[in-house]
C-alpha cells in the first residue's frame, strides 16, 4: 500500500466538489471508488495519469462529472456499470496463498488473487490488501460501498492475524503493542496480542513464538514493523478473521460466496462502528479522515 492518508484540507476540499456536481452526474472518481476498482485518492492518480476512459475519451480532470452509468475503462479494462452491479452483487471471502497480490491489474504479470475467483463471477476486486508474502482471509466484490465500510477508518471491522517470529516477545514488549508503539508514520492504535504456539528452529534449536494479534486499524504492513520494532523477523504472517467472517478450514486458494443474510450482517455491523465513531469525533471536537484506508498487511 503505497497512498498516503488524505489530510483534512484535501477531504473538504473533494466534499465541496462532489457537493458542487451538477444533479445527475457524479465526480469520476467516486464513480471509479463505487465500481470498486480502487479508492478515490488512487482514482484521482489514475485519471491524472491519463489511464481513465469514460465513453471512449481519455479524462483527465479531476472535476469531471458523468452520468453513473457512464462506461468506464481503465488501462483497457472495463469496469462494470452502476446498474449491472446493482443487479448482480458479489461478495466473496478467500484464502489468499503465498505468491498472489492483491490488486486488479499488475504491470509485472504477477498472479493476482482475482485469477482464483471464475469469469462467472464477473469481475471482482480485493478489498483492502495482502502483501505477496502474507496469507489468509480477503474479501473480493463488486460493491464499492462495501468496500468503503470495510476499509474506511470509521467503519472498517477488526482484523485479526497469527504472526510467527524469529524468538518470542517478551512480556513487557507484548504490553507495550497493547498500548500503542510509536513508528515512522506515527503511534500504533491499541491491539491484542496473545501468544498462542512456540515452535522451535530446525537449524539454531532456538524457540520461536506464535501470536494472535487483533488490529483495529490499517497501517501499511503494520504487523511486520511491530515486530521488527523489537528485532524480530517474520518467519510467517496469516490473516484468520476480518470482522464476523472467519477463515476456519478454508483451504488455500479456495473461496466461498459470503451469503446475503451474513452480508448484511456485516454492513450493519460496519454501519454501526462508524455512528460510533462519529460521535466520539463530535464530542472530541476531531475531523474524521474521509479516504478509506487499505489493511495493515500492504
Amino acid at each position: 500500500m503505497d497512498e498516503k492518508d488524505v489530510t483534512a484540507a484535501e477531504a473538504a476540499a473533494n466534499e465541496t466538489q462532489e457537493a458542487e456536481s451538477p444533479a445527475g452526474v457524479e465526480r469520476l472518481q467516486k464513480l471509479i471508488s463505487e465500481r470498486g476498482f480502487c479508492s478515490r485518492r488512487k482514482a484521482e492518480e489514475l485519471i491524472v495519469a491519463k489511464r481513465v476512459t469514460v465513453d471512449g475519451t481519455i479524462v483527465d480532470t479531476l472535476g469531471a462529472s458523468f452520468d453513473p452509468d457512464c462506461e468506464i475503462v481503465i488501462d483497457g479494462v472495463k469496469l462494470p456499470t452502476r446498474s449491472e452491479i446493482e443487479s448482480h452483487k458479489v461478495y466473496i471471502a478467500l484464502n489468499k496463498p503465498l505468491g498472489f497480490i492483491c490488486t486488479a491489474s499488475d504491470p509485472q504479470h504477477r498472479r493476482l488473487v482475482t485469477d482464483l475467483v471464475p469469469p462467472r463471477y464477473g469481475r471482482v476486486y480485493p478489498v483492502g490488501r495482502l502483501d505477496i508474502n502474507s496469507e489468509g482471509l480477503v474479501f473480493l466484490t463488486n460493491d464499492g460501498e462495501f468496500a468503503n465500510l470495510i476499509t474506511h477508518p470509521s467503519s472498517a471491522p477488526a482484523k485479526v492475524y497469527e504472526v510467527t517470529i524469529d524468538g518470542r516477545l517478551s512480556s513487557e514488549q507484548k504490553e507495550r503493542l497493547a498500548q500503542g508503539i510509536v513508528l515512522e508514520d506515527g503511534l500504533t492504535a491499541p491491539c491484542q496480542v496473545r501468544e498462542i504456539g512456540i515452535s522451535l528452529d530446525p537449524r539454531t534449536g532456538a524457540k520461536n513464538g506464535t501470536y494472535r494479534i487483533v488490529l483495529h486499524e490499517g497501517k501499511n504492513r503494520e504487523v511486520r514493523r511491530m515486530m521488527a520494532y523489537f528485532g524480530h523477523r517474520v518467519l510467517r504472517l496469516r490473516r484468520t478473521q476480518i470482522g464476523l467472517i472467519k477463515l476456519g478450514k478454508l483451504r488455500k486458494g479456495s473461496f466461498v460466496v459470503i451469503p446475503e443474510k451474513v452480508v448484511a450482517a456485516i454492513v450493519n455491523d460496519c454501519r454501526q462502528r462508524k455512528i460510533q465513531n462519529d460521535y466520539k469525533i463530535r464530542i472530541k471536537g476531531g475531523t474524521p479522515s474521509q479516504e478509506p484506508v487499505e489493511d495493515g498487511e500492504e
